[in-house]
């Protein structure tokens, strides 16, 4: 590393600003923005470098990149420091602020990232992925984010009286430092979506060990419907079960074009077990494969006997979806026992005979359900046509066997992917079982995780260690994995338990090196085997994961998973934790969105709160899937999301909390709302969503109810709460002078101006408004005004509107709308128009002296659900 302000070669200098003013000084012990003090008692020890003085160039970074970074360049520079004493771990203050609002990013686990606000640096929590500071009196933001140099990587920690920590580590005692140059980076911006960019884009031309969303395809799937099967089957998800799924949603008129199918397909044993070469037994729900390792790289016996052609004929194997409630009703009946076992253990009891007594009945019975209906399943579909022969398994069983069939049964579904973890399965790779070198390391646990919430998935881990592949073998060991399902006809992975690496990096070189191995292998497998897009990221909400793992990789979880209940019992946890996901997917989309396509997760049509969901899902910008169990759907539901083929409307780019939201808390305050923005071709929107009720308390170190924030509260929109300048197709829609706004629930719609005053809504728990504004158009020099909503039996309306076109004649004006998707279309319309045409003929309409111009739309199966609309005026 070059020392400050020494260019490392001559190409440095096309990276230095043209304009001369630095934003950022650090003197006297004082850390300021444009002679603001951000943070004061900065430590002697902690140095601060301009962007240029550190960047070195590469020859793969894009050209306008490198000019749109060079150009903002003295907005930013790193915050750096030196230790007396080589360390692994090296913690050390950067300055102290208080009575300064921030909006922050920390870890609550190993997996999963959320947002927290204060106004003092004691105030935030371990493991801060960064920290964005408001500075109102320059009318701008600062971030501060803590980033990778060499082989360490970073986080934010509260200090004492305001100061703020910054945690550097290796994770490898054999991997020290004393100096670092460029451990923080920090950005200036009076506008703080701008800011994301910009940070962003300049650390990817400082790291260049990622690249941003907009420089990678997303995959297909990302502007579709989908099922996956995790709260269906869980563990017993088996080809029956997933077929007779998949086809409800076809029967119903909403198929899904992506099935994922997840934990439970893979050849898994334990340790101990009598027969390694076979398949755990008997397992249901999540947490009981925590300590199971792959003893072959292929699928389970479930999937393995499948005989090709089974599910296909007239005597196809019948699927009682009562059944896998019961089993995972007995499943937890069985965990809830084991439970109260360890906590009569650690309050001191010492006779267990009654626990154990009932934890082997519920075992017994949990058997006997299995057992049978697993015996008929394996012998109808080996018997039904085939030998069973290897040499028949070879050709017409398995996986491929499935895949085709499901193919060759539902035309519409474009990919399937398959679930698996990072290091292969939960406990990795069983050693001597594959042709891979690998070993069980011991997990340890990093001191900056302790102040994060309790875990089983890590408790697990402790337990049982990682089958770790040798990081010299990760190309070899994600391009077995994947090429034989690529050559199965599978599409895609869903790749979860990201992090675990952290926790096995000691004899690796440290969590850094560990990762750009494993990392590196598991991208060329992406590019050979799935397309370079083919893979969802999850449980990965960690900031070494976005530098060293996102250079293909272009679609993730921005949320902790969908919780339909509150797993710790609390009964109001069927609600509070819906609005807690929420503001997972919100905030975490500022940062991750810069690498990603923010992914909000699978939700089930069914909960209580299912339209909760779907209110966000419909303005996401991402996916639109769900996890429901077979026989458990609300279609009616699906279908204000859904279109017939399969697709969605969806908004062009990642729904982001508004300004007014970001140094609040909408979680426990009792008066904000979460309020999302987003745009449409044609239009922007805004989702108003009562999440009170739940929130992370830091001495407890979980997420925990509180009631007395779950009441109504009044939200307040704006079309000014638009960011509309965020993307360059949207810039002009917001220099509207009239818009038409349509609330979606309320099923009611008005005119604003910019200049008007905010709409007052009251919003109750666990409830939402959509606010969809369109730009009012005067039609030539009448005094027509028009503004097409769209489809009022869709969530997102806007997003159905695919053109928009207006044209002025001699005598008339008239305006052109292609529509997709079927039923009621509305307009706001000054004056009733002269004559509609629907798809080229003349159609009735409706219309009244209040604006309002209805039509109902068919779905033109033809056409691919679109309609031609004409008005003229």
């Amino acid at each position: 590393m070059a020392p400050p302000n020494e260019p490392v070669n001559p190409i440095l200098n096309v990276i230095q600003s043209k304009s001369s003013e630095q934003y950022f000084d650090l003197s006297d012990g004082k850390f300021s923005v444009k002679g603001v003090p951000l943070l004061s008692e900065v430590p002697s020890n902690v140095t601060f470098n301009p962007f240029y003085s550190i960047w070195q160039s590469s020859s793969d970074v894009p050209t306008h990149l490198l000019n749109r970074v060079s150009a903002l360049s003295h907005k930013s520079g790193f915050l750096g420091l030196n230790k007396e004493e080589p360390s692994d771990m090296l913690i050390n203050s950067l300055g102290k602020f208080n009575n300064r609002d921030f909006l922050s990013i920390f870890r609550f686990k190993t997996w999963w990232s959320t947002m927290w606000v204060g106004n003092s640096g004691s105030d935030l929590q371990m493991e801060t992925q960064w920290v964005l500071l408001s500075v109102p009196e320059i009318n701008s933001y600062v971030i501060i984010i803590p980033i990778i140099e060499g082989s360490f990587r970073s986080a934010f920690q509260p200090g004492t009286e305001g100061h703020v920590m910054i945690f550097a580590e290796s994770g490898s005692t054999q991997v020290k430092a004393t100096k670092f140059d460029a451990i923080a980076y920090v950005h200036a911006s009076d506008n703080p979506y701008t800011l994301m960019k910009e940070a962003y884009s300049a650390l990817r031309v400082h790291l260049n060990t990622f690249r941003l969303l907009e420089e990678k395809s997303a995959p297909n799937l990302v502007d579709k419907f989908g099922w996956c099967t995790w709260d269906a089957f869980y563990l017993t998800v088996e080809p029956v079960g997933v077929s007779h799924g998949v086809n409800e949603f076809v029967e119903a008129g909403v198929p899904p074009r992506f099935l994922i199918i997840d934990d439970g397909w893979q050849s898994i044993n334990f340790d101990g077990d009598e027969n390694p070469d076979e398949d755990a037994k008997n397992l249901v729900i999540g947490g009981t494969q925590m300590t199971a390792r792959l003893h072959r790289l292929e699928e389970c016996d479930k999937f393995k006997n499948y005989k090709g052609g089974s599910l296909l004929g007239p005597h196809a194997p019948s699927f009682d979806p009562k059944r896998p409630k019961m089993l995972i009703s007995k499943a937890i009946e069985l965990e809830n026992v084991e439970k109260a076992r360890d906590k009569a253990i650690q309050s001191g009891v010492t006779d267990l005979f009654d626990f154990q007594t009932q934890m082997q009945k519920h075992k017994q019975e949990l058997d006997r359900i299995i057992g049978g209906r697993d015996e008929g399943i394996t012998s109808n579909i080996v018997s039904n046509g085939g030998c069973g022969s290897c040499s028949c398994k070879a050709k017409n069983y398995g996986m491929k066997a499935f895949t085709s069939d499901l193919r060759t049964k539902f035309k519409s579904l474009d990919d399937i992917y398959v679930w698996h973890a990072l290091c292969g399965a939960w406990g990795g790779v069983k050693p001597g079982t594959t042709h891979l070198d690998s070993k069980i390391i011991p997990c340890r646990v990093s001191p900056g995780l302790d102040g994060t919430m309790s875990d089983l998935a890590v408790v697990k881990l402790i337990e049982g260690g990682i089958g770790l592949v040798h990081p010299d073998q990760a190309g070899d060991f994600y391009n077995s994995m994947h090429s034989y399902l690529s050559e199965a006809g599978i599409t895609g992975v869903k790749v979860d338990v990201i992090h675990t690496l952290e926790y096995v990096s000691e004899e690796f070189g440290g969590r850094v090196e560990l990762a750009k191995a494993y990392y590196k292998g598991r991208t060329s497998s992406l590019v050979k085997n799935f397309n370079g897009t083919g893979l969802i990221a999850s449980m990965q909400q960690c900031n070494d994961f976005f530098f060293l793992g996102t250079k293909q990789i272009s679609i993730g979880r921005v949320g902790d998973d969908f919780w339909f209940q509150d797993p710790n019992g609390d009964p109001m946890g069927v609600y509070w934790l819906q609005g807690v996901h929420m503001i997972h997917c919100a905030y975490n989309s500022m940062w991750m969105g810069q690498f990603i396509q923010p992914d909000w997760d699978m939700f089930q049509s069914d909960h209580l709160c299912a339209k909760f969901h779907a209110g966000s899902r419909a303005i996401c910008g991402g996916p639109v899937y769900i996890s429901d169990s077979v026989g458990g759907h609300n279609f009616d539901l699906i279908k204000q999301l859904v279109y017939p083929d399969g697709t969605i409307p969806k908004c062009l780019h990642f729904a982001l909390p508004t300004r007014d939201c970001l140094f609040k808390n909408p979680l426990f305050d009792s008066k904000t709302a979460l309020k999302i923005w987003n745009f449409n071709k044609f239009g922007g929107v805004i989702g108003a969503f009562n999440c009170q009720g739940a929130g992370w308390h830091p001495k407890e170190q979980r997420i925990k109810g509180y009631s007395q924030c779950y009441k109504e509260i009044l939200c307040s929109v704006h079309v000014s709460e638009i960011e509309w300048g965020q993307k360059i197709e949207a810039a002009h829609l917001g220099k509207a002078e009239e818009y038409v706004v349509y609330l979606n629930q309320a099923d009611e719609f008005f005119q604003m101006t910019p200049k008007s005053d905010p709409i007052q809504k009251m919003i109750q728990p666990s409830s939402f408004e959509i606010f969809s504004f369109v730009p009012v158009q005067k039609l030539g020099s009448s005094s027509t005004k028009f503004a097409p909503i769209g489809l009022v039996n869709m969530f997102n309306s806007g997003g159905t509107i695919q053109e928009l076109e207006y044209k002025s004649g001699m005598e008339s004006y008239s305006c052109k709308i292609k529509v997709k998707g079927g039923g009621n279309f509305l307009a706001y319309s000054s004056q009733s128009p002269k004559k509609c045409c629907l798809n080229g003929a003349v159609v009735t309409f409706q219309w009244s002296a209040s604006g309002k111009l209805t039509l109902n739309l068919p779905w033109v199966e033809e056409a691919a659900g679109t309609s031609d609309v004409l008005l003229v005026f």
